[in-house]
């Protein structure tokens, strides 16, 4: 029987409005590839790149554009000429990756020739405008050991105060989304490596990033925004000392895996992060993260409820995803 192709759109619902650097959201939209051949079914999620203007309609028609090339045997490797790096492409990738596992009766982390693990995930504090509020959302997390805070330009010592003074306990990452320039970096840095922040995620604008070179931070910067695909690692090289892998960016694992071999060539530390996303779409990204040194892999923490098989979150520990889910 030949393999058949499917796509939908579903909509995931925040436990709270999360908020980043410029923009507040309730849900989160995705959409679902699943390829069926005979009784073993592959599936794939991705929720896209917002910042390239990425939505479910153009992944869902980029999907169909390539239906009949996938149906009729393309591989993962063929993808990475059928479509760009971005969300219909990393649907596509993570249900082939599924249905390759089934068909073998392996699990994806084997035939990725990686080791498991023990994986543990930073919990998101979402940007809100005052640090009081911030400061009580980290103090509900108190299970979580590792904590990544969302900033934008305003008052960022500030909320990150307010929060130490609630958490002494925790580690702490910092995730800008591109709000600061060069100027800011400069001064705050050193005050919140004083707090005992270990890392800046994507402090400059995607593009208007070249001051990074040469700027000896008190603090890693990681590259997110700025580094999406394999041909943009050696421009990052010479600005950050890490980069943020996600299958949304890189448009799925199997290129992910290449970004992760370049990195470590050129001695990047590595982050796996996500878009958001339920246990489907962390269940690929769980096994490249078996390759790094930081993980964003909260997504499922978010939202009112996760799908069926749904992978188990204890004290910011993730267990591997079943194979029931995915893998």
């Amino acid at each position: 029987m030949s393999t058949r192709l499917s796509v939908r759109q579903e909509d995931w619902t925040f436990k709270e409005p999360f908020g980043i650097a410029g923009d507040v959201s309730y849900s989160e939209p995705a959409i679902v590839v699943e390829l069926q051949d005979g009784d073993l079914v592959g599936r794939g999620e991705a929720e896209g790149i917002y910042y390239f203007d990425e939505t479910t309609a153009s992944m869902i028609e980029q999907v169909k554009q390539v239906t009949a090339d996938v149906e009729s045997g393309a591989k993962r490797m063929d993808l990475l000429d059928l479509l760009p790096p971005g969300g219909a492409r990393c649907a596509i990738d993570s249900a082939l990756w599924d249905l390759e596992a089934k068909r073998a009766g392996k699990r994806a982390w084997d035939l990725a020739g990686l080791e498991l693990k023990r994986i543990v995930t930073v919990f998101t504090i979402g940007l809100e405008e005052e640090p009081t509020e911030m400061a009580r959302k980290a103090a509900a997390a108190a299970e979580q050991p590792m904590l990544k805070i969302k900033l934008d330009a305003d008052r960022p010592v500030e909320k990150i105060e307010a929060i130490r003074a609630a958490r002494p306990d925790a580690s702490i990452v910092i995730d800008v989304n591109e709000a600061w320039s060069f100027k800011q970096l400069v001064e705050v840095a050193p005050r919140l490596h004083g707090l005992g922040v270990t890392m800046i995620e994507q402090p400059l604008p995607r593009g208007a990033d070249a001051e990074l070179e040469g700027y000896q931070s008190p603090l890693p910067l990681c590259a997110d925004e700025s580094c999406v695909h394999l041909g943009e690692v050696g421009e990052v090289a010479a600005r950050y000392q890490m980069i943020n892998i996600k299958l949304d960016k890189s448009g799925g694992l199997t290129h992910g895996l290449e970004i992760v071999r370049e990195a470590r060539k050129r001695d990047l530390g590595l982050m796996v992060g996500c878009m958001c996303g339920t246990s489907l779409a962390m269940a690929p990204a769980f096994v490249i993260g078996l390759a790094c040194d930081f993980h964003d892999l909260d997504g499922p923490l978010l939202f009112e409820h996760d799908r069926p098989h749904g992978m188990k979150y204890s004290n910011g520990v993730v267990s591997p995803p079943c194979p029931d889910l995915w893998g």
